[in-house]
């Protein structure tokens, strides 16, 4: 051990036992019981030093005294967290909660194939896990370019929602797909199953309740009790030209399994594209319609705002996120009533 160290807490010891025991002598010669005080005392100098380096010495790290670092507790990024995650979950593929950690993540960091590759295993753990088959659903749309839920998604939200009529998100998407399918009053009635579990006056509750107002109306009529303006709230279809082609110089940077993705989105709004197009194989010049049936959710699509971002972007890893390397292009913002072709180049490296 360091002499400088043993020197430095003896001194301390030493000034925190005066600190402590002075008043009690003095207290112990006014009241009379000086020989009990005295005995206390020493009871205290004994075992205060002695009972500190034997906690030392059990919780402690003794061979720092003697230059000996102890392991170095460096925090690790969140992608350093979800390598390791991965490498705990190929020697233990049967933990359920590390598929379902990494899935949540992946979700959150907008990797929906991760995730849905995840949320799969997860099902095949525990083949009626609600959360999972919601997740499954949720991320196997984000993938689709038409952002349609139907199919396995479909099947797995229905069961979601027949084994937990309380899953709001489950259903939330039901009712989407209900209203992609045109099915307009299965999706009303999907939400309105939903609404009396949201906080009256939220604005999740305004949200969903405007949804099923649009729904009602475009089956036909509202019903009893509904606004009569109903229909007029729904907006008329959107529908957007683009005409993509690949820079010349770009052309060797194309590669087997690129993705070409085409897409729309509010100027001053979150990165959710209001209409999407998934092109696989890439094949340019392309022209691809963007419209309304291509949205995400009824309330966020083309004709819910008047100019939007239109842009395209080549996919090395075939993922909808941007990667450093794919090839990007724009043809800034336009207006949605625009009826010429929009014309868009790719010629940036990203």
């Amino acid at each position: 051990m360091k002499i400088a160290f043993i020197v430095v807490a003896a001194l301390m010891v030493a000034l925190a036992l005066a600190a402590l025991l002075v008043p009690l002598v003095r207290e112990g010669r006014r009241s009379g019981h000086t020989r009990g005080v005295f005995v206390l005392c020493l009871a205290i100098a004994l075992l205060l030093p002695l009972g500190a380096g034997v906690l030392y010495l059990k919780v402690g790290t003794p061979a720092a005294l003697n230059g000996v670092p102890a392991q170095a507790q460096t925090p690790i990024s969140l992608p350093q967290a979800i390598a390791q995650l991965r490498e705990h979950l190929a020697q233990q593929p049967d933990d359920q909660q590390g598929w379902m950690l990494l899935a949540q993540t992946s979700a959150m960091m907008r990797q929906p194939g991760d995730a849905r590759d995840a949320w799969d295993h997860v099902l095949k753990l525990d083949a009626n896990n609600a959360e999972a088959m919601v997740g499954w659903a949720e991320s196997d749309s984000m993938l689709r370019a038409d952002h349609q839920i139907d199919g396995r998604a479909r099947d797995l939200l229905q069961r979601a929602v027949k084994q937990h009529p309380d899953n709001q998100r489950g259903l939330w998407l039901l009712g989407i797909s209900d209203f992609q399918r045109g099915d307009y009053r299965s999706a009303a009635a999907t939400w309105r199953l939903l609404q009396p579990q949201l906080e009256p006056g939220s604005s999740v509750a305004k949200s969903v309740a405007e949804q099923i107002a649009i729904a009602d109306a475009r089956a036909g009529g509202a019903p009893a009790g509904a606004s009569s303006s109903a229909a007029a709230a729904v907006p008329a279809g959107a529908s957007l030209q683009v005409n993509v082609t690949l820079a010349p110089a770009l052309q060797a940077k194309l590669a087997k399994g690129d993705v070409l993705y085409v897409y729309a989105r509010a100027p001053d709004g979150p990165p959710m594209p209001l209409a999407v197009a998934r092109i696989e194989p890439v094949k340019l010049p392309a022209t691809v319609i963007l419209n309304d049936a291509m949205a995400m959710t009824p309330a966020y699509k083309l004709s819910s705002v008047a100019r939007v971002f239109v842009g395209a972007r080549i996919s090395h890893d075939g993922q909808p996120t941007a990667a450093p390397g794919d090839l990007e292009g724009d043809a800034g913002v336009v207006q949605v009533a625009r009826k010429t072709p929009v014309a868009i180049t790719i010629d940036k490296v990203r």
